[in-house]
This record gives structure tokens, C-alpha cells and sequence, in this order.
């Protein structure tokens, strides 16, 4: 295969993935909490032989995560809770603690608080957190504090990641380094935070991602007819 193609067909691969991520992104942009996702790709090179020069080639690296501030939406929702700056809320899954940022949550059969999938939400002790079965009315604060009736029941954990998050699903974090309680967070009673994505960029970089593949796409059918055009001539030699 010649030298021109290996660079050319990893170019391709990149920008396909490259396409995944921002059809993922504005699949997500109107997904309570999500936080828009980055591809990084990563340049090494490889060595054909020994008398041949080394070829220059690129491969996704990783995935980097816009985590700046969503637009908060006011719900009224009594267990509708939005972070406002940092920080993220805890929940517990069968892959073990997931941080979010989506705060809709709701009351489960047997009283406890739990997000949309079923994950109980942890409070700042570290347990799940359940709301009395009398209580009428809840107020949360915007330490996280839980108040049922005017008394103080429990407090919502939120935290701080320490070290790298890495993308579990749309919305849940892992943090494999661990996390701590965030004492300065705040909490946004009856509301939710909207995804951080913007649809605008996101299409004008899904067209710049296309066109870019279309003329790598015709670059190769460039080189193919090029080498079929040479395999055709020393044949008819």
C-alpha cells in the first residue's frame, strides 16, 4: 500500500470519531446536566522499514469535557436541585458512586431520594437520603440542607472530584482518584441545569468535520486511480 494512504486512511478514522462525538453532543443538547464532550487526538510515528522514511500518523487520545455552567431552567419542582458553580452531586449505582450534575430527582416507594434511573442520591454523610413519610413540605437550602416540617433531616451531598473524571454515560462521571465534600457549593432548589452543549458550534463543527472527510476522501481516490493507472502501464510494458 503506499506510503500516501496509511496517513490518509488514519486521518479518515480520526474524523469519523470526531463525528461520533459531535452527533453524541448535539443528540445531548437539551439533556438535563450533560456536559459537552471534546476528541483528542494524539500525532506518533510509525516506521515502514529500515531504508524508508517514518510516516506520520494520528489516533483519539482521549476526551476532554467542557464542564462550564449550564443555563439553570425553574422548574418548582421541590426535588428538581441544580449545582450553581462547581461541584456535583453523588449518586449510588451498581458500577459504584457516579457524580452528576443532573438534579432531577425524585421520591422513590420507600421514601428515598433517587434520580430517573433509580440510583438513590447520597447525602453528605454518605448515605442515601430518605424523606420522612409525614413530611408535607421540603425545603432544601443552598448548603444542600434538607428541612422536612421545619426540621433538619438531612443534607445532599455534593463534591468535588479529586483528580480525573472519566465519562461513565451521558451524564454520570467516575472518579476513579476519589472525591471530597465541597463545603462552598451551591444549591439551586426548583431547578435543573441545562446541557452546557451549544447546537450552533456544534453543527457549524459537525459541517467543518464533514468537508474536511469529503476531501480526504477524494485525496485517496486520487491515490487509487493513481496507482491503478501505474499497475495498468507495467502491465503493458
Amino acid at each position: 500500500m503506499s506510503n500516501t494512504i496509511y496517513p490518509s486512511l488514519g486521518r479518515q478514522q480520526g474524523l469519523m470519531q470526531e463525528m461520533q462525538v459531535v452527533a453524541n453532543n448535539l443528540a445531548n443538547s437539551s439533556t438535563t446536566g450533560y456536559k459537552a464532550d471534546r476528541a483528542i487526538f494524539t500525532e506518533f510515528l510509525v516506521s515502514p522499514g529500515p531504508q524508508e522514511d517514518s510516516i506520520s500518523m494520528g489516533g483519539l487520545g482521549g476526551h476532554a469535557f467542557k464542564l462550564g455552567q449550564g443555563d439553570l431552567k425553574f422548574t418548582g419542582s421541590q426535588f428538581d436541585l441544580a449545582v450553581q458553580g462547581e461541584g456535583f452531586f453523588v449518586l449510588q449505582t451498581p458500577q459504584g458512586p457516579r457524580l452528576t450534575r443532573a438534579g432531577n430527582f425524585q421520591l422513590s416507594s420507600e421514601s428515598t431520594l433517587i434520580d430517573a434511573f433509580g440510583n438513590s442520591v447520597l447525602g453528605a454523610g454518605g448515605n442515601p437520603i430518605t424523606i420522612p413519610e409525614d413530611a408535607a413540605q421540603i425545603s432544601i437550602g443552598g448548603d444542600g440542607s434538607i428541612s422536612a416540617n421545619g426540621q433538619l433531616i438531612d443534607r445532599v451531598g455534593v463534591v468535588k472530584a479529586e483528580g480525573e473524571l472519566e465519562r461513565d454515560s451521558n451524564t454520570f462521571f467516575a472518579a476513579p482518584g476519589g472525591y471530597a465534600q465541597f463545603e462552598e457549593a451551591s444549591v439551586v432548589q426548583g431547578a435543573l441545569e441545562q446541557s452546557n452543549v451549544s447546537p450552533v458550534l456544534e453543527v457549524a463543527r459537525m459541517i467543518e468535520v464533514q468537508r474536511a472527510y469529503e476531501a480526504g476522501q477524494a485525496m485517496l481516490d486520487r491515490e487509487d486511480d493513481r496507482i491503478s493507472q501505474l499497475i495498468t502501464s507495467m502491465r503493458e510494458r
